[in-house]
């Protein structure tokens, strides 16, 4: 089954805030989660995405690139995105069925926003989609806090269908490269 990891919005300025924006929710932990998962990818030959966000930093500068303390591979592709969806005009969809893709093992941020749709796109797109429960953070709303919006969107999109595909939300720990969504089918 050939497979990629997709990492979404792990920019230098989402993750460690700015003048108007405070800090990505525990960014210490995903940065080392992420760096982990790459590190298993890297050792599972599975190719590394990035896509980032032109919102971020306006599009420029260090604040628009991936965060500097995340390992990222030197045969990394990287998709830029206008909109919250990552598959919306980046190309991405076209790649990842160009490469045959059948699963993704997706993280990044924000929870609620690029996260949530780009894990619901994949799964009517005609991917099996692994979440790293605990390698996706958010900002927070005035509603819920970090922690429940991440609770909820881990509950939320475990098992979330769309009759041929779905995703399963996975802890970075356990080995994510090898897909088990054949055991709920």
């Amino acid at each position: 089954m050939k497979q990629t990891l997709l990492i979404i919005d792990a920019q230098q300025e989402l993750i460690d805030g700015n003048q108007e924006m405070r800090p990505i929710y525990h960014k210490e932990q995903l940065i080392r989660t992420i760096n982990d998962v790459i590190k298993k990818a890297m050792e599972a030959d599975v190719p590394v995405l990035f896509v980032r966000d032109l919102d971020v930093a306006e599009g420029k500068g260090n604040g628009f690139q991936v965060h500097s303390e995340i390992n990222v591979p030197s045969k990394t592709k990287i998709f830029d995105k206008s909109a919250t969806n990552a598959f919306y005009g980046t190309g991405l969809l076209e790649y990842l069925k160009g490469q045959e893709i059948e699963h993704i093992v997706m993280m990044g941020c924000e929870t609620q926003h690029c996260i949530d749709s780009a894990v619901r796109t994949a799964t009517i797109s005609g991917f099996d989609v692994t979440l790293i429960g605990d390698g996706h953070s958010t900002l927070g709303n005035d509603v819920l806090s970090e922690e429940q919006i991440i609770k909820h969107h881990n509950s939320t999109l475990h098992g979330h269908y769309n009759v041929d595909h779905f995703s399963v939300v996975r802890d970075s720990a356990e080995d994510v490269f090898v897909p088990n969504h054949d055991l709920y089918r």
